[in-house]
This record gives structure tokens, sequence and C-alpha cells, in this order.
């Protein structure tokens, strides 16, 4: 299912990035990497902000959308 499904609070794993290439090229930049556990924080207006590693990000709802949990 897609990263934006997840509830806040939640910490989930990710199990596949899609899109084109770019796209996964950024989204591995930043952090989201397969396997890799990352934790919901809170979602506003379909943006998601997610605790990866030691950084929180914003990631918003059509990027988030390519992140498969």
């Amino acid at each position: 299912m897609p990263l934006t499904m997840a509830k806040p609070g939640e910490t989930v794993t990710i199990r596949k990035i899609t899109g084109k290439d770019e796209v996964r090229q950024h989204l591995a930049e930043l952090g989201f990497v397969v396997d890799s556990a990352i934790t919901v924080v809170s979602q506003l207006g379909g943006s998601l902000i997610l605790q990866v590693k030691d950084s929180r990000i914003a990631l918003d709802k059509t990027l988030a959308n390519r992140v498969l949990i």
C-alpha cells in the first residue's frame, strides 16, 4: 500500500519505490531506500512529515504515493 495510507505515529518499512529513475534517485538521496524504517510524524492536507533516520522530511502526496510500504 502507498505511504499515504499510514497513520501518524506509525512506523513502517519501505517495500518498493515506484516511478521514473530520477524520482527514485531523488527519494534515495533523501534516505528513502527499500527495507528502511520510517515514522509518520504528521499529515497535513495530504502532505506527510516523516522521520527518516535522524531527519524530518516533508513529502507531498504525489511523491508519498510512490513509496510503497
